[in-house]
Order: structure tokens, then sequence, then C-alpha cells
């Protein structure tokens, strides 16, 4: 089994678990692979606009991080197989800086994720998912929760058509993170028009999933995000899953086998 979206200690907004314990924890639970997919950095001309300035790791600390995933791969060659990736954002409106950074690092990378956590609103970026009150300015800005969904699933359809170059991952990252906060934001998307003509358009182009079950952890979400009318929409177009936790630390990380989540997709 797999673990395909793992963090380490060079993600500003996670924990300071180290990356070996990391791959301690892997072995222990029975993994036999995991991927590293620590957050790229951002274009030189993107702010961040997190209050606290940490969505990313910075040049510098990329170099650092592909030099230890490496060398980690080298010493647990026999025990377990490692990649080396990223968490890749899709910012709209910088898609050719992304490919510029990808250009450059892409070839070194085993597998790696694309995501959407910020959105363009009227020219301003907010990040979907940084808290809860961020989420709540994010649904008055656009009028509504439901605004919230179709933005965030027509700026997933952007990301999939987006030119990032050879290097743009073929991956999905937890493609209902709009459901972080559904719980205080409630929200029936069953039926969505827009979601399934993206799950249509995911399944033409040959992407793959994130089954990240990281939203069961969350106080508000409480699904994974592949969860409901989504679990039935990726069983209806046969779309591929890699389980993933996201987790930020080494509590984090689970033995999938155990989880019938994703015996769902067996």
């Amino acid at each position: 089994m797999k673990d395909g979206h793992i963090h380490t200690q060079y993600c500003p907004h996670g924990s300071n678990d180290n990356m070996e314990d990391y791959i301690k924890r892997a072995i222990e639970i029975g993994l036999d692979e995991i991927t590293f997919t620590e957050h790229l950095p951002f274009p030189e001309n993107f702010k961040d606009p997190s209050p606290n300035n940490d969505s990313v790791m910075d040049i510098e600390s990329l170099h650092k991080y592909m030099k230890d995933v490496n060398s980690l791969k080298t010493k647990y060659k026999d025990k377990i197989k490692i990649n080396l990736g990223v968490e890749v954002d899709y910012l709209e409106g910088y898609e050719k800086e992304t490919k510029e950074i990808l250009d450059v690092y892409g070839k070194y990378f085993d597998d790696s994720i694309l995501s959407v956590h910020i959105l363009n609103i009227h020219g301003d970026y907010k990040i979907m998912d940084y808290n809860k009150d961020e989420f709540g300015e994010i649904v008055n800005l656009l009028g509504g929760v439901g605004n919230v969904y179709y933005k965030y699933y027509k700026t997933l359809k952007k990301a999939l058509h987006a030119d990032l170059g050879k290097y743009k991952p073929n991956r999905i990252g937890h493609l209902n993170l709009v459901r972080k906060f559904n719980k205080i934001y409630p929200y029936n998307y069953e039926n969505n028009i827009v979601l399934e003509e993206l799950l249509m358009l995911i399944k033409e182009k040959g992407y793959e999933l994130d089954y990240n079950l990281s939203g069961l952890l969350k106080e508000y979400c409480k699904e994974a995000y592949i969860s409901g009318e989504l679990l039935n929409l990726v069983k209806k177009y046969k779309i591929p899953v890699v389980p993933g936790s996201d987790a930020h630390s080494v509590k984090n990380m689970v033995n999938y086998d155990k989880l019938e989540h994703i015996n769902n997709l067996k």
C-alpha cells in the first residue's frame, strides 16, 4: 500500500517532525511506498495570501528538502520505496511562472500532486482552506456557499487545462477540499453539473486522484475528500486513485488497509 501525500519538517505550517520519523512510521504500519509532497515554492512575483506567510517552503528549503529525500531514498531502499515529489499550487494567472519553476525542478521529481488551495476572486487571491473565518469571508465575497463550490470547481477545471509544461503533475490533490468547513457552511452538492463535468474532464485527460483522508481529522469536515456524491462519480467514471494521508505530522499517518473508506474503491 502506498501513501502518496506526505509533508515534512520543511512545511512552514506543519510540525517539526523529522522526515526519517515519517519513514519509520510508514514501515511500522506496513506501507511499501510513500511520496513526500512538500509544497513547491510560489513564483517570486506571487505574494503569499496566508496571514502568516506560511503556505510553502522557499527555494533554499526546496534544495535542502530534495537533498534530504534523496539521501533517505538510498538509506531505506531495501525497506521501502520512497518518492521525491511536491505539491504544486495551481495559481490562476500565474501559469507561466509556475511552468518556469517546474521546467527547472520537475525533472528531479518522481511523483507529484497538483492542488487548488487559492482562489482568484476579482483579482484578489484568497486561501480557501486556511481557517473558518477566511472561508466565511470568501462566502461573503462570492455571495453564498454554492458560489464558492462553483468557483472552486471552475478553478480546478482551469488547472486541468493549464499548460504547466511536461512536468505538470498527473494527480489532483484533495478534490473536495472545498468541504473542509462543511459542518459550518453546509451545502448539498448532489447532482452538481459542474462537478460531474470536472470528473468527466479528469477521466478524459487521464489524471488520477489523491484519495485524501485528512478531512476525516478536521473538526468541521469529518469526511474524506473523496466521499458522498464525489465518491459515486469517481466510481462511475472509474478514475484511478492514490491514497494520501496529507500528514503534516507523524501521528497522522494511517494504515489504509484498515480503513473502509479505501475499500469503497477496491
